[in-house]
C-alpha cells in the first residue's frame, strides 16, 4: 500500500468522524434498512447560509436551487431570509410555494425556455441574466420590461466543473447587448459571472471582477447606468480534499471589490448552492459485489453515476470510508448500472469489504439526487432530512 492511499483513507477517516461530531442526529441512522439514502442536515444548511451572511455582509445571497431542490432545503432557506436562483417552472412552483416573494428571486440561466420566461414574469420575477442577442428577443418577447444582466466569460482554471464554454459573451459583444438590451425596452441593471462549481482558485475571482469593472466603467461612458453585480457561485466543500474557506473567499473579494468598485454597485449577489448544501448530506450506500479484474480490486456498490453520483463522471473525487479493519487496498468503485460508464472512482483506498457492508459518503449534499434518474430500474436515493 502506498502512503498515498494511507493518508486518502485517513483523510476520508477524519471527514466522517467530524461529520459525526458536527451532526450527532445522523449517527442514528448509519445502518438503513434500505439503501441509497442521503441524510441531509436542515439545520446545518441554515447555519451554512447564516455563515456566508456573517462573512459576506454586503452580499446578498440567493441559493442556486439546482444544486439540491429538495423541498425541506428550500424551506428550510426560506425561513432564514435566503434569496433563490432558479433556472425552470418547476424550480420557480417550489420556490413561489414555500412562500418566497418574487422580489426575492432571479434567473441566472443566460438560455432559457420561453414558457419560463413567461410563467415567470407573471408571477412577478423580473430579473434574468442574457448572454446573447437571441435571448434579448424573447426576453422582449414576453417580459418587455425585465430588469436584465449580461454574463460575461472568465477564468475557470482550479475548479472541478468548469461552467466557462457553455455560457458567456466577450466584454465587446456583452457592451453591445446591455446596449441592445435597452434599446428594445428592457432595462440592463447588471453584469454576472461565475468562476467555475467548486472553485479552489482565487484568481479567478480576481480576473472576474477585474474584467467585470472595465465593462462597468464601458457601459458608463456609453450612458448606461448598471446597479448590480452577481458574482455567481463557486464557493467549494471538502471532497477527499481540503477546501478554500468561504471566510478565506470573503476577505480576498472584498479587498477586489475596494480596489476596482470604489463606488459600490447598489447590490452585489452570490449564487451559492453547493456551498451551502454541499457538506450538510452523508450518503449511505452498501457493497453489493467484489470481483478481481485485469489486477485491479474491484468494489460494487446499490448507487452509481446514474442514481445520485454523476458529478463523478465530471470531476468531483468523492472521499469514501468503510467502516472496517485491515490492511488498505486499492479499489475501483462501480457503480449498480449495467453500463460501463458506471465508474463512480478509482484508485481508493479501504480495508477489505464484505458484500452487505455500508459504504458512506460524505459531503453528498449537493447534485447528487437532483441528478439522479431511475436508470436499468434503480431507484435514485431516499433522502432523510433531519
Amino acid at each position: 500500500m502506498s502512503f498515498s492511499g494511507k493518508v486518502q483513507y485517513e483523510f476520508a477517516k477524519r471527514v466522517f468522524e467530524e461529520l459525526l461530531r458536527e451532526k450527532p442526529k445522523f449517527s442514528e441512522h448509519l445502518s438503513p434498512a434500505k439503501t441509497p439514502i442521503l441524510l441531509l442536515d436542515t439545520e446545518g444548511i441554515k447555519s451554512r447560509y447564516v455563515q456566508i451572511k456573517y462573512q459576506m455582509q454586503e452580499v446578498e445571497v440567493y441559493y442556486a436551487v439546482k444544486a439540491n431542490d429538495h423541498p425541506k432545503v428550500i424551506e428550510s432557506l426560506a425561513e432564514v431570509g435566503s434569496g433563490f436562483e432558479v433556472a425552470s417552472t418547476e424550480e420557480l412552483r417550489k420556490v413561489l410555494g414555500a412562500g418566497v416573494a418574487p422580489e426575492k428571486i432571479i434567473s441566472s440561466n443566460p438560455v432559457k425556455p420561453l414558457d419560463f420566461i413567461d410563467f415567470a414574469y407573471s408571477r412577478g420575477v423580473k430579473r434574468f441574466a442574457l448572454d446573447s442577442f437571441e435571448e434579448v428577443e424573447k426576453i422582449r418577447k414576453v417580459a418587455p420590461r425585465a430588469r436584465v444582466y449580461v454574463r460575461i466569460t472568465v477564468p475557470n482554471e482550479g475548479s472541478d466543473w468548469p461552467l466557462s464554454r457553455k455560457f458567456g459573451t466577450d466584454l465587446d459583444e456583452a457592451l453591445e447587448l446591455l446596449e441592445y438590451s435597452q434599446r428594445r425596452g428592457l432595462v440592463p441593471i447588471g453584469i454576472t459571472f461565475h468562476v467555475g462549481s467548486q472553485c479552489n482558485n482565487l484568481r479567478n475571482w480576481f480576473i472576474a471582477i477585474k474584467r467585470a469593472a472595465t465593462l462597468w466603467n464601458r457601459a458608463k461612458e456609453k450612458g448606461i447606468k448598471l446597479l448590480t453585480l452577481n458574482m455567481g457561485g463557486g464557493i467549494p466543500v471538502r471532497y477527499a480534499y481540503e477546501a478554500i474557506k468561504v471566510e478565506d473567499i470573503a476577505y480576498y473579494v472584498r479587498g477586489l471589490l475596494r480596489k476596482y468598485f470604489p463606488s459600490p454597485p447598489h447590490e452585489l449577489q452570490i449564487e451559492p448552492g453547493r456551498g451551502i448544501v454541499g457538506d450538510q448530506g452523508l450518503m449511505i450506500t452498501r457493497v453489493i459485489g467484489k470481483a478481481r479484474r485485469g489486477g485491479e480490486n474491484w468494489l460494487y456498490i446499490d448507487s452509481g453515476v446514474f442514481n445520485g453520483l454523476a458529478e463523478a463522471l465530471g470531476g468531483i473525487r468523492y472521499a469514501f470510508y468503510l467502516r472496517a479493519e485491515g490492511e488498505l487496498k486499492e479499489w475501483v468503485i462501480g457503480g449498480v448500472s449495467c453500463d460501463s460508464m458506471d465508474v463512480v472512482a478509482k484508485s481508493v483506498y479501504l480495508p477489505e469489504p464484505r458484500v452487505g457492508d455500508f459504504l458512506f459518503i460524505p459531503s453528498a449534499g449537493a447534485y447528487t439526487t437532483v441528478y439522479a434518474s431511475n436508470f436499468n430500474g434503480f431507484p435514485q436515493p431516499e433522502v432523510l432530512c433531519l
